[in-house]
C-alpha cells in the first residue's frame, strides 16, 4: 500500500524556519570554490565539464575533417602528406565516435537526468567525476598523438592485418589502450545512469510515468553494457598480439582477422544507435513542449525505442557483406537491417503526429529538430539501400557509405544535440541563447551539410573509394569533391556561430524567465539563477507532465513542503525508491567533493599510458596507486554506518539511512557492472568457439591443458563460492568469527583455484605464441584468474571491515555485494575450466 499522501498537510513552519532549512541545504550542497572547485562532484558541475570537453574534442575532429576535405578538394593535391592524411581521417572518426558522440550523451544525461527525476543528484556522484577525469585524460592522450606524428593511421575501426603490422607503429597501441581507458569511463557512466533511473525517481513516478528521456537513457545505458564489452575483449586480443605476439588475427598460426571485425561491429553497429537514441530522446522532450501537448503514443515510442535497441544487436554483419560469409548469413542480417527501420519509423511518426495534434510554437530548438528529422530520413533511406547485400557489394567502401553515415549521424545526432543545447541552455546557464544567431547557425549548418554530403552519394556511385589520399584528374570527380569541400566549410561556419553564441559574455543579459518554454517536466523546476541543491524538496509525482498537471507543484517544491526539505545532520541526501512503483525505500547519503576521484582516474590512466610504451615497472606502480586510491575511496565514501537508523524525511515519513541487498543502490551497481563484465567474458568465449568453427582441427595437434588441473580449478572456485555463502550466513547470524573463518577459507580456495588453473596449460607446455589454440586457452584462463584476484581483494576488504566493526549483522552491504560478485565469478570459472578442460575431448 502506498505511503504517499493524497493531499499535502498544512504547512506550520514559520518563514524563519523555512529559510533556516534552505540555508542548511545550501551549505551542504555548495560547490567548492577556488582551486578546490575541481574536486566538485555535483552533477551540474561535472556534467558541464563533461559537455565542454566533448565539444572541444568535436571541434578538434572538425578541424581534422576540414583538412581532409581541403586535401580532396582538387585532384593530385599535396596539401598534406599521405601519412598525415591517414592519421587525420583515423583520428577524425575515432574522436567523433568515442570522444564526442557517446560522451556527449552521458554528459548531457549527468546534467539533466537528476533534475528530470526530481533528485538531488545521481546515486554515485564521485563515479561521475571519476568518469569525467578518465575521459579527459584518455582523450588528450589519444588526440595529442597527432602532434608527435604518432597518431593511429589504420582507420577508426583498426582492421588487422594492417593495424597489427609494424607499419601501424605506436599509434595502434595508443588507439587500443587509450580508448580502452575511455571505455571504462563510458561503462562507469552507464552504471550510474541505470541505477539513477531505476532507483532515484521521485515518489509516485511509477515506471510508466517516467519522462521519455529517462526511458531512452535507461535503454541506451543497458545497450552499452552489451556493446562496449565485446570491443574491450577485442582490444585485449589485439594488444596481446601486438605486445606479446599471440596470433589471434594471424592466419599462418591459426588466427583470423575476421574475429576482430565480428567483435568490433558487435560493438560498432549498436553504437550507432547508442548515439542516435539519446539524441532522439532530446527531441522527445522538445517536441511535446513546442506542441504544448503530451506526446502522442507514449507506450508506442517506448516500445519502439526498446525494439530499436534490441534489433541493433542483430545488424553487425551488414558491415561485413563483402567478406565472403555464407549466403544464409547475408540473408539473415540483411533482413534484420531492414527490420530496424520499423521501430525507427514509429518514433519519427510519433513526433510528426504530436506536432500535428498540437499548436506548434516555432523556435530555434524546433528549427533544429525539424532539420534533424529531414536529414535523418534521407540517411535512413540510404541505409535501407545498403542493407541489401547486392547493392552493398557495389557501394561498399565508397563515398556513398560516407554520405550515408554522415546523414545518419549528423541528422540523427548533431542536429538534435544543437536543438537540445538551445532548449536546455537556460536550465544550465540561466540565460537564453540568441534566437537570431541560432537561426543563422541553423541555415549555415543545414545548407552546408547538404552541399557537403549529398554530392558524396554521386561520387561514391561513380566509384570514388573511401580513405584515399588523392585521386587522378581523369576520374571526373573534380567538381563533386570541390562542392563537398565548400559545403564542409559552410557547415563549419554554422558550428562556429553556435560556439560564439555559447561563449559570448552574457552578464548584461537578463536571466531567462523560469520555465521559459512552458515545459511540463521536472527539470524546469530550476530556479533562475539556480541553486546547487537541484530541487528544494523532492516532490510527489502523479503524472507524466507534472508541471502541466499539478498546478501548485512548483510553489510547493520551492516552499520545501515535500521530502528532504532540510539537512539538519549536514549530509548530502537524496531518496531511493522502488524500481516499478517508486515507493520510498531509503534516505541515501551521497558523497561530497573529494580529491580521490582525480587521483584514482589519473593513476588508472597511467596504467594504460605506461602500457603503451611498455614501461612495465611504471605500469605496476601506477596500478598499485590506482587500486589503493579506489580502495580508499570505497572505505571512506561508501557503506558508512550512520549515526542513527532512520530519518524523518518529511510528511510524517521515516526512512532507513542504511539498507543492503537488492534494496540498495550498491547492490544494483554491482549487478549491472557484472552483467557488462560477463558480456566481455562471453565475447572471449565467442572467440574460442569461433576458432573451433573455422578450423577442421581446432587444436592443431597441440596438447591442451589436460582434464585434471582445469577440473581441480573449477572445484576450488566452486568451493570458494560456497564458502562465501557460508560467510554471509554466519554474518547474518551475528557470528563474526564464523564470517572471518569462512572468508579465509574462501580466500585460500581462490588462490588454490587460480594456481591450478594456471598450472594446467603451463604443465602441458602450451606456448601462446605458437598457435591460436594455446593463445585463446591462456587468455580465457588469465581472464578468470584476474577476476579471482579481484575476488581476493574483495574478501580481504570484508575481513578488514569485520575487524574494524564496519561489517556486522545489521550493517552488511559489503558482504551482500561481494557474494553477488562471486555468483558471477562462479559462472565464469565453471565456464572457463569446463570448456578448456573438457571441450577438446569432444572434438
Amino acid at each position: 500500500m502506498s505511503v504517499l499522501p493524497d493531499v499535502l498537510p498544512e504547512d506550520t513552519r514559520s518563514d524563519g524556519e523555512r529559510e533556516a532549512q534552505a540555508e542548511r541545504l545550501r551549505a551542504v550542497w555548495k560547490t567548492p570554490t577556488g582551486w578546490r572547485y575541481w574536486t566538485a562532484v555535483n552533477n551540474t558541475e561535472v556534467g558541464v565539464w563533461y559537455t565542454g570537453a566533448a565539444f572541444l574534442f568535436m571541434l578538434f575532429a572538425g578541424v581534422l575533417a576540414l583538412i581532409v576535405r581541403v586535401q580532396l578538394s582538387v585532384p593530385d593535391n599535396d596539401f598534406v602528406s599521405a601519412e598525415f592524411f591517414n592519421q587525420a581521417f583515423t583520428l577524425h572518426g575515432t574522436v567523433m565516435m568515442f570522444l564526442f558522440a557517446v560522451p556527449i550523451f552521458e554528459a548531457v544525461a549527468v546534467i539533466i537526468l537528476p533534475q528530470m527525476l526530481g533528485a538531488r543528484d545521481l546515486p554515485f556522484p564521485r563515479l561521475s567525476a571519476f568518469g569525467f577525469w578518465s575521459f579527459i585524460l584518455g582523450g588528450v592522450f589519444v588526440c595529442g598523438s597527432i602532434f608527435f606524428g604518432a597518431a593511429p593511421n589504420s582507420g577508426w575501426f583498426m582492421y588487422p592485418p594492417l593495424a597489427t603490422s609494424e607499419e601501424a607503429g605506436i599509434g595502434a597501441d595508443i588507439w587500443l589502450l587509450g580508448l580502452s581507458f575511455i571505455e571504462v569511463a563510458s561503462i562507469a557512466a552507464a552504471v550510474e545512469l541505470i541505477v539513477g533511473v531505476l532507483k532515484c525517481r521521485p515518489p509516485g513516478m511509477k515506471i510508466n510515468l517516467m519522462p521519455l528521456y529517462a526511458w531512452y537513457i535507461l535503454i541506451v545505458a543497458g545497450m552499452i553494457l552489451f556493446a562496449f564489452p565485446p570491443l574491450i575483449a577485442g582490444d585485449i586480443l589485439f594488444e596481446m598480439q601486438r605486445m606479446f605476439d599471440w596470433p589471434f588475427f594471424e592466419p599462418e598460426r591459426g588466427g583470423d582477422p575476421l574475429l576482430w571485425q565480428h567483435l568490433f561491429w558487435i560493438f560498432g553497429h549498436p553504437e550507432v544507435y547508442i548515439i542516435f537514441l539519446p539524441a532522439i530522446a532530446l527531441l522527445a522532450m522538445i517536441v511535446p513542449t513546442f506542441a504544448q501537448r503530451p506526446i502522442v503514443g507514449y507506450s508506442w515510442i517506448v516500445l519502439a525505442a526498446v525494439g530499436t535497441g534490441f534489433l541493433s544487436f542483430g545488424l553487425w554483419v551488414h558491415h561485413m557483406f563483402t567478406t565472403g560469409l555464407p549466403s544464409i548469413s547475408l540473408a539473415f542480417f540483411s533482413a534484420a537491417s531492414e527490420a530496424v527501420a520499423i521501430p525507427t519509423g514509429v518514433q519519427i511518426f510519433v513526433f510528426i503526429a504530436t506536432l500535428l495534434a498540437g499548436r506548434v510554437i516555432f523556435s530555434v530548438p524546433m528549427l533544429f529538430a525539424a532539420g534533424a528529422l529531414a536529414i535523418f530520413i534521407i540517411g535512413g533511406l540510404t541505409g535501407v539501400m545498403v542493407a541489401l547485400a547486392p547493392f552493398d557489394w557495389q557501394a561498399h567502401d565508397t563515398y556513398f557509405i560516407v554520405a550515408h553515415l554522415h546523414y545518419v549521424l549528423i541528422g540523427g545526432v548533431m542536429f538534435p544535440i544543437i536543438a537540445g543545447i538551445y532548449y536546455f541552455f537556460p536550465m544550465i546557464a540561466f540565460r537564453k541563447l540568441s534566437d537570431r544567431l541560432g537561426k543563422i547557425a541553423f541555415w549555415l549548418m543545414f545548407v552546408g551539410f547538404n552541399v557537403a554530403f549529398f554530392p558524396m552519394h554521386l561520387s561514391g556511385l561513380r566509384g570514388m573509394p573511401r580513405r584515399i589520399f588523392t585521386y587522378p584528374d581523369e576520374l571526373g570527380l573534380n567538381l563533386l569533391n570541390l562542392v563537398s569541400t565548400v559545403g564542409a566549410f559552410i557547415f563549419a561556419a554554422g558550428v562556429l556561430v553556435i560556439a560564439y553564441d555559447m561563449l559570448r559574455p552574457k552578464k548584461k543579459q537578463p536571466y531567462a524567465p523560469r520555465n521559459p518554454w512552458n515545459a511540463g517536466t521536472l527539470e524546469w523546476l530550476t530556479e533562475m539563477p539556480g541553486e546547487d541543491w537541484g530541487v528544494r524538496s523532492v516532490p510527489i509525482i502523479r503524472s507524466r507532465y507534472p508541471l502541466w498537471d499539478q498546478p501548485t507543484l512548483m510553489a510547493d517544491v520551492d516552499a520545501g513542503r515535500y521530502y528532504l526539505a532540510d539537512a539538519e545532520e549536514g549530509q548530502r541526501e537524496t531518496m531511493v525508491t522502488s524500481v516499478l512503483s517508486a515507493e520510498p525505500i531509503q534516505c541515501l547519503r551521497v558523497s561530497g567533493p573529494a580529491y580521490v576521484t582525480i587521483f584514482s582516474a589519473f593513476a588508472l590512466g597511467g596504467v594504460f599510458i605506461f602500457l603503451t610504451f611498455h614501461w612495465w615497472w611504471l605500469t605496476l606502480g601506477s596500478g598499485i596507486l590506482a587500486g589503493g586510491g579506489i580502495l580508499y575511496w570505497l572505505w571512506t565514501g561508501t557503506a558508512i554506518i550512520p549515526e542513527k537508523r532512520e530519518k524523518d524525511v518529511g510528511l510524517g515519513l521515516k526512512l532507513p539511512i542504511y539498507v543492503s541487498g537488492p534494496k540498495s543502490v550498491g547492490w544494483w551497481a554491482m549487478f549491472i557492472t557484472m552483467v557488462g563484465d560477463g558480456t566481455a567474458f562471453g565475447s572471449l568465449m565467442f572467440g574460442y568457439f569461433f576458432y573451433w568453427t573455422i578450423h577442421d582441427d581446432f587444436t592443431n595437434g597441440l596438447a591442451g591443458p589436460g582434464v585434471l588441473w582445469p577440473l581441480v580449478a573449477a572445484a576450488c572456485f566452486a568451493a570458494a563460492w560456497a564458502a562465501m555463502l557460508l560467510s554471509r550466513a554466519a554474518n547474518g547470524a551475528d557470528r563474526p568469527q564464523g564470517l572471518r573463518l569462512w572468508l579465509c577459507v574462501s580466500l585460500v580456495l581462490t588462490v588454490a583455484g587460480s594456481c591450478a588453473g594456471l598450472y594446467g596449460p603451463y604443465a602441458h607446455g602450451m606456448d601462446p605464441t605458437a598457435h591460436v589454440y594455446p593463445a585463446i586457452v591462456w587468455i580465457v584462463i588469465l581472464w578468470t584468474v584476474c577476476h579471482g584476484a579481484i575476488g581476493l581483494v574483495m574478501q580481504a576488504y570484508c575481513l578488514a571491515g569485520s575487524f574494524a566493526g564496519r561489517l556486522t549483522a545489521e550493517y552488511d552491504i559489503d558482504i551482500h555485494n561481494v557474494v553477488l560478485y562471486w555468483h558471477f565469478m562462479l559462472v565464469t570459472a565453471l565456464a572457463t575450466f569446463l570448456v578448456v578442460g573438457l571441450f577438446p575431448l569432444a572434438v
